[in-house]
């Protein structure tokens, strides 16, 4: 099978570098070529590294011909050169406030191939492939999460923004930037209160879109016990935290795949909840901390159950995964439908991208 060599890495938030990096290293890795493509105003554009390519506009892309563009977002114009691939952002985590198909199911017919994360999601889009008729599903596992188990890359090692690890167990603090779902305003005071103890080492790292005086009133908390940090790529905290502290957002679901316990400020999630620690008052906080450090049994072994159906890979290959997908998909004896024509989408990302050319 022959295999693609020219890949665009198509980012619009900063969360994208961390999610887009190690299918750039399995692209290299392979003789290929990458390009990044930086869409949009929230993006900065000085987290590429020195030997990271960027194309500067849709003309340029045109011209270099990227054979497959892989999306970690919900949206990719159709004007855009390339097999189109949906990597995501996250997990599924099923918040009661949204359906399916507003939700982590929502095809927007933008993308030729889904690389879904494990079975929960698979079966979603295998189903949604049938309907639709336009787009390929691989199973693959998720590319981001590849470095958590890769003993030879990045946050194996110590990260310069994390505090030296001591003798305390380790408390990692997340929250969505949603208000009506974050944890963080309500938890404040009872974080306070915990770190003063000394009795754990408190990370805390927040969603880059959460109310900055959120964020302020955190970030005051900053001492020998509690460090406040600021980064693109989460995996390093994830591996030096013992428990997390959490509320709806997907990056629980990333710590969970880890095999390790979880504790939320009134979740939101549809279905069973068997697999963290659910509390609704703030003053329930460090109980439900204690009970997360002894690791229960119970709860260890809903764990495994929920994380062999969300993300079963622990081989650090979903990167190669992906690519063996898209040479598939690329094949000429491939067919499927034609995508919708999309107008009014292509006509908003014309606008945004300020690309009116045909």
């Amino acid at each position: 099978m022959p295999q693609a060599q020219r890949f665009l890495l198509y980012a619009e938030q900063n969360y994208a570098y961390a999610i887009l990096r190690p299918l750039q290293t399995a692209i290299r890795a392979r003789g290929g070529q990458v390009r990044w493509f930086l869409a949009g105003d929230e993006i900065d554009a000085s987290w590429l590294r020195d030997d990271e390519k960027q194309l500067a506009d849709i003309d340029a892309i045109r011209a270099w011909k990227p054979e497959a563009v892989l999306v970690p977002g919900n949206m990719v114009p159709g004007f855009i050169p390339g097999l189109k691939v949906a990597v995501f952002h996250g997990f599924n985590v099923a918040k009661a406030t949204r359906s399916d198909d507003r939700g982590h199911f929502n095809i927007r017919g933008c993308f030729d191939l889904y690389c879904t994360q494990g079975p929960s999601t698979t079966r979603g889009f295998e189903e949604r492939a049938v309907r639709h008729g336009y787009f390929r599903v691989a199973e693959t596992g998720w590319p981001a999460l590849d470095p958590l188990f890769s003993p030879d890359t990045g946050p194996h090692a110590a990260s310069t923004l994390l505090p030296e690890k001591d003798e305390r167990p380790t408390v990692l603090l997340c929250s969505t930037f949603t208000r009506s779902l974050s944890c963080a305003p309500h938890l404040l005071d009872t974080v306070r209160r915990l770190r003063d103890t000394g009795r754990w080492q408190w990370l805390v790292q927040f969603h880059p879109k959460m109310d900055p005086t959120v964020v302020e009133a955190y970030k005051a908390l900053a001492d020998d016990n509690l460090s406040y940090i600021e980064t693109d790529n989460v995996l390093p905290l994830l591996r030096h935290a013992d428990v997390m502290v959490c509320d709806t957002s997907s990056v629980m679901l990333m710590f969970m795949v880890q095999r390790k316990p979880v504790v939320t400020f009134r979740n939101q999630s549809q279905g069973d909840q068997g697999h963290f620690l659910n509390i609704t008052e703030p003053a329930a906080l460090k109980g439900a901390i204690q009970a997360a450090l002894t690791e229960p049994a119970d709860l260890m072994a809903r764990i495994d159950h929920y994380v062999d159906h969300l993300h079963p890979y622990r081989d650090g290959k979903a990167s190669e995964r992906v690519l063996a997908a898209v040479d598939q998909s690329l094949e000429p004896n491939h067919h499927v439908r034609r995508k919708p024509l999309n107008f009014l989408r292509n006509l908003k990302e014309r606008r945004k991208l300020g690309y009116w050319r045909c």
